[in-house]
């Protein structure tokens, strides 16, 4: 992880955006910008907390150990999102999770001390941060709920949905990020034969058009018949 000479715009990610403008003085001496190359990790599981990132460009992918030799992704962070709030509260600050650029990404970093004295300062930020945390914790339920109970077809097409909900399309129709089948197997549960069985059936069917790593949801009333 590089030092980003060129910094953030100061106002695109959550800590800025909701802060008071009295408080982008503070926000600007005390934020550290860093840039990754693609694959490289931010933090790790088990690793102290030190701060809270936030992305600036690029796509982060938090994930975590799952069984002896498998990784479950939890979400993926673009650009405006918070990384690292997962690693807050309790008596032992240890990141539960790990974070790891999906592609070349640039970051913004707050030490602790300082990013709990925003919160004491900025009730808007404080109350947007809470708002997410209850966000986070129903979309963790439901991941749960869907790993236990719902087919790896309809993992699969409720995932396809979900990233094109949170990343939008391409000019060409495509949703706009690009994953690895493995990358795609590990955020629905599942390994990456059966992904690739999976995706080859809905090709099949006529519910999605594969160009190299991109997806394009060709029929999506197809696809929530699965869900």
């Amino acid at each position: 992880m590089k030092k980003d000479k060129e910094g953030c715009d100061g106002k695109s990610c959550l800590l800025c955006r909701l802060s008071v403008r009295e408080w982008d003085v503070a926000i600007a001496s005390h934020k550290k910008n860093f840039r990754l190359a693609k694959g490289e990790t931010l933090f790790k599981e088990g690793d102290e907390v030190t701060g809270i990132y936030f992305v600036y460009e690029g796509i982060v992918k938090v994930h975590k150990h799952w069984g002896a030799d498998k990784e479950l992704i939890i979400r993926f962070a673009k650009p405006g999102d918070i990384v690292g709030h997962r690693g807050i509260g309790g008596t032992d600050l240890r990141f539960p999770v790990t974070a790891t650029a999906l592609t070349p990404a640039r970051v913004c970093f707050v030490a602790m001390d300082f990013f709990q004295s925003s919160l004491h300062i900025n009730h808007h930020l404080l109350y947007e941060l809470m708002l997410f945390y209850a966000q986070e914790l129903q979309t963790s339920e439901k991941q749960m709920r869907n790993l236990a109970h719902m087919s790896v077809k309809g993992r699969a097409a409720n995932a396809l949905l979900l990233l094109q909900q949170q990343f939008g399309r391409t000019d060409k129709g495509f949703i706009n990020i690009t994953l690895h089948k493995q990358d795609l197997a590990s955020y629905i549960g599942t390994t990456y034969e059966t992904v690739f069985r999976v995706l080859n059936e809905l090709i099949s069917d006529k519910l999605i058009i594969l160009s190299g790593k991109d997806i394009k949801i060709a029929d999506k009333a197809g696809l929530k018949q699965f869900l």
